[in-house]
């Protein structure tokens, strides 16, 4: 079973395709990692990421790289947003998230265009989002609790901005697939979230049995 869970920055998606995994047995991938090392590794080359050739000749970055605690900073989600506009970037990941799809048994993959591009067939299609604010209040809480001193202000500047990137890009944009479950998570809490996506994913597979 391919399950395919796409959505914005700081909607939960990510915390939704783990707690899938888990409780399907299948293998995660969290396809935003691979951008973010890509921006990372343009960062790393001294490069700039708004550059389609420095962003693609980070893409041979090495797969110890993906362990690296920098990627999850904020600053290298916001390098990630840049890379990811350059179809050059996006065709050369293609392939791995493809594969990655499409082994035996089956996977679970979040990102921005599972549903859309990498994985049309997915068995399970979501949608994931939360209002800007609400996932603003979310990343801040989120960062200060790293330590990172920060204001809402800046950090809802910066959703605002990430969320134009990835629905603005002509290539591969953010974009809800006709046939996913959209589960808004503004008013939710994690468990109410994580019941409405398993209890979704489960129904699908009814159906295909």
């Amino acid at each position: 079973m391919i399950i395919a869970v796409d959505g914005p920055t700081a909607s939960g998606k990510g915390t939704i395709a783990k707690a899938l995994g888990a409780h399907f047995g299948l293998p995660v991938l969290d396809t935003g990692l691979l951008y973010r090392a890509v921006g990372y590794q343009t960062q790393l080359n001294h490069g700039d990421a708004d550059k389609a050739a420095d962003a693609l000749a980070a893409c041979d970055f090495p797969d110890s790289l993906l362990d690296d605690p920098a990627l999850r900073y904020e600053t290298t989600g916001g390098l990630a947003s840049r890379v990811s506009v350059h179809p050059a970037v996006r065709k050369a990941l293609f392939q791995r998230q493809v594969d990655f799809a499409n082994q035996p048994g089956g996977a679970v993959l979040d990102g921005r265009d599972i549903g859309t591009v990498i994985a049309p067939h997915a068995d399970a299609k979501l949608f994931v989002t939360a209002s800007p604010d609400e996932r603003a209040r979310r990343r801040h809480a989120e960062m200060r609790g790293r330590g990172v001193d920060v204001s809402v202000d800046a950090v809802l500047a910066d959703v605002h901005a990430r969320d134009a990137r990835d629905t603005g890009r002509a290539d591969a944009p953010l974009l809800r697939a006709p046939d996913a479950m959209l589960l808004d998570t503004s008013g939710l809490d994690r468990d109410a979230a994580l019941a409405a996506a398993i209890a979704f994913v489960e129904e699908r597979a009814k159906g295909r049995g």
